[in-house]
């Protein structure tokens, strides 16, 4: 499948993306250690978002495949920049939580983080990324 996204140079280190199939948008700005004004979303943000979206998306997909409800699910992520030997996301660090009252057994949860590690875009990142993911199950 092939997507098509559209990003324009704004000034002032501003960009925008369209997305083509819906013609969604959004701007990013340089993050303050690079120079911006951290004033929206950084490329390097939307990496570990991606990441921590993907994760859930992935899981979603293996919830709704065995009638588990996952809504509410949220997830946390940090990222870590780098700057040897360039600069660069260095760790992306993440907690996903699932929502209170699910019931899972060990093997179900073993389930979700299985799918959990092989979403597209952990697969898409360099290995000298350090990808940490942990998972809280509320009662």
């Amino acid at each position: 499948m092939v997507v098509e996204i559209t990003c324009e140079y704004l000034g002032d280190l501003h960009c925008t993306a369209t997305h083509g199939p819906s013609g969604q948008t959004f701007t990013t700005d340089a993050p303050v250690d690079n120079g911006g004004k951290g004033e929206m979303f950084s490329p390097t943000d939307l990496v570990a978002t991606a990441m921590a979206t993907c994760i859930m998306t992935i899981m979603g997909l293996v919830a709704r495949d065995r009638g588990w409800d996952l809504a509410g699910t949220r997830a946390r992520v940090t990222k870590e920049m780098v700057a040897d030997p360039k600069r660069r996301i260095g760790a992306l660090t993440l907690t996903v939580t699932l929502p209170s009252g699910i019931a899972l057994s060990d093997a179900d949860r073993t389930c979700l983080e299985n799918a959990a590690k092989v979403c597209p875009v952990r697969q898409s990142l360099r290995p000298e990324v350090q990808v940490e993911i942990d998972f809280e199950y509320p009662e």
